[in-house]
């Protein structure tokens, strides 16, 4: 069986950043997923399931409401590793085009202190396993630490 292309990646060398994991083709439109990695694989400590959760509550309120993004948001979710985030989003996209989209949604999560959006029992499945404190706290260091001043070598797949 052929080996998936996220597999391929060094995960010993990946670091936190924003990559393009693959551009798939459906039709006549291009898909562009993306890896929002933003703790360093086998080497820190992942994610909790409850803040990922809260995240993916948050981000994906926030991409489906942004003006420029709405229309291309296909699917934002966590990663099965629990190191980060696929966005998949609809164009022939590169990691550069969606870093300021990436720093106002973070900055969103980083500031967000009401109720979490679809946190009931009427809109997910799983409403109690939030922890938002946490989600803040992780918005807040893949800014201050990936996202802010975010070079090449956080943009591209390390060899």
């Amino acid at each position: 069986m052929e080996k998936i292309a996220s597999f391929t990646i060094d995960h010993i060398k990946l670091q936190p950043g924003v990559y393009v994991s693959r551009k798939d083709h459906v039709g006549a439109e291009t898909l562009t997923t993306f890896d929002l990695r933003m703790t360093s694989p086998n080497e820190e400590p992942v994610m909790n399931t409850a803040e990922m959760h809260t995240i993916e509550h948050l981000a994906a309120t926030y991409l489906r409401n942004d003006p420029e993004y709405k229309d291309k948001i296909i699917y934002f979710g966590p990663m099965g590793c629990r190191t980060g985030f696929y966005l998949i989003l609809a164009g022939d996209l590169e990691s550069k085009d969606i870093v300021d989209l990436m720093v106002r949604m973070f900055e969103f999560i980083r500031d967000f202190h009401d109720a979490v959006p679809g946190a009931s029992p009427k809109d997910c499945g799983n409403y109690l396993d939030m922890n938002l404190p946490m989600a803040n706290y992780l918005a807040k260091r893949y800014l201050d630490n990936t996202l802010y001043g975010i070079d090449e070598k956080h943009l591209i797949y390390p060899v």
